[in-house]
C-alpha cells in the first residue's frame, strides 16, 4: 500500500509512441493529474517542437521542458570530443536521463512516490524500459499491459486527430538531428530536409576525428564520404531494393497504398534505440 504523496509523470520524445501513450492516459484516466515532460537537448528536429505543440492542444496543458543545465557542446568537451555512439551513449545519459533524475530527486527525497509511464508497446518484447534506481520511482507500461501494438498506436493518434509527426515522412527516429541510430538513408534525407543540421553534424564529426575519436556518426564511414553523389546513389538503390522486397511479401493495405513502411526498423532490423529519445 502506497502512503504519502503520490504523483504521475510521463516523458515525451516528440515521437509516435509516447504521444499515443499521453492520449491513452488522458482518455482512460481523465481524473489522473499527470505531469507531461520533454527533455530538450537543443538539437531536436524542428518538427518535434511542432508536434509537441499540437499534443499540448489535445492534452489541454503545457508540457514541461526539462532543459539540461549543460548542453551538448559542454558534454562533448567533457568526453574529449569523442562522439556519442551505440557503445557509449553519453548523450542519452547526460542530456536525457540526468535532467529527469535531477528533476525528481528532491521529491523522492521528501518521500514522494512517483509513477513514471513509459511508452513500450505490446509487440515490443525486445525492449526494456527505464530501470528505476529508487524504490519510490515506479515504472509503468500501460500500452504493453493493455495489449496496444503499433497498429493500436496509429489508431489512437488518428482518432485523436493528431496523426504522425511530420518527420515520419522521411525518418523514424525522433530525438537529436544527428542521432547515431539513423540508417544511412536517413542521413541522406536529413541533408535534404535540414541541410544546416547535416552541416553541423559533419562539423562535429570532423573535429572529433581530428582529436582521435574512434567513432563517426554513421558506422563505417564519415558523413563527408556518405554524401558523395556515387555513395548517395548506392544507398538509395539499396533502400529501394529493400522496399521492393518488403512490398512483395507484405499484405496490401487499401488505406496506405504505395507508401513506405512507417518504421525504418521494418527494413533494416530492430535497433536497441535509446527509449528516452526514440519513444
Amino acid at each position: 500500500m502506497t502512503t504519502g504523496p503520490v504523483s504521475h509523470v510521463l516523458g515525451l520524445s516528440g515521437g509516435r509512441d509516447s504521444a499515443a501513450l499521453a492520449v491513452f492516459m488522458r482518455q482512460h484516466y481523465p481524473a489522473m493529474a499527470i505531469e507531461y515532460f520533454f527533455t530538450d537537448t537543443g538539437k531536436e528536429l524542428p518538427e518535434v517542437y511542432e508536434y509537441l505543440g499540437r499534443l499540448e492542444g489535445f492534452l489541454g496543458q503545457r508540457i514541461r521542458m526539462l532543459n539540461p543545465d549543460r548542453d551538448f557542446d559542454f558534454w562533448l568537451k567533457q568526453y574529449n570530443n569523442f562522439l556519442p555512439s551505440p557503445q557509449t551513449r553519453w548523450c542519452t545519459r547526460q542530456l536525457k536521463l540526468r535532467p529527469f533524475e535531477r528533476w525528481l530527486r528532491p521529491r523522492l527525497a521528501r518521500g514522494e512516490t512517483i509513477y513514471s509511464y513509459v511508452a513500450i508497446r505490446s509487440d515490443e518484447e525486445y525492449r526494456e524500459g527505464y530501470a528505476s534506481k529508487h524504490d519510490k520511482l515506479i515504472v509503468k507500461l500501460p500500452l504493453k499491459e493493455s495489449g496496444v501494438d503499433k497498429a493500436g498506436v496509429l489508431e489512437i493518434l488518428e482518432a485523436a486527430g493528431l496523426g504522425l509527426p511530420q518527420y515520419y515522412s522521411w525518418r523514424t527516429r525522433s530525438g537529436c538531428t544527428f542521432c547515431f541510430f539513423q540508417q544511412k538513408v536517413e542521413w541522406i534525407r536529413l541533408k535534404e530536409q535540414h541541410p544546416e543540421a547535416f552541416a553541423e553534424a559533419k562539423a562535429y564529426e570532423k573535429e572529433a576525428v581530428k582529436r582521435g575519436s574512434p567513432f563517426t556518426w554513421s558506422q563505417g564511414e564519415s558523413l563527408e564520404d556518405l554524401e558523395q553523389p556515387a555513395r548517395v546513389a548506392q544507398i538509395q538503390a539499396d533502400h529501394e531494393r529493400r522496399l521492393a522486397r518488403m512490398r512483395s511479401t507484405a499484405q496490401p493495405n487499401p488505406l496506405r497504398t504505395n507508401c513506405e513502411p512507417l518504421d525504418i526498423d521494418d527494413l533494416y532490423g530492430k535497433a536497441k534505440v535509446c527509449l528516452a529519445c526514440h519513444k
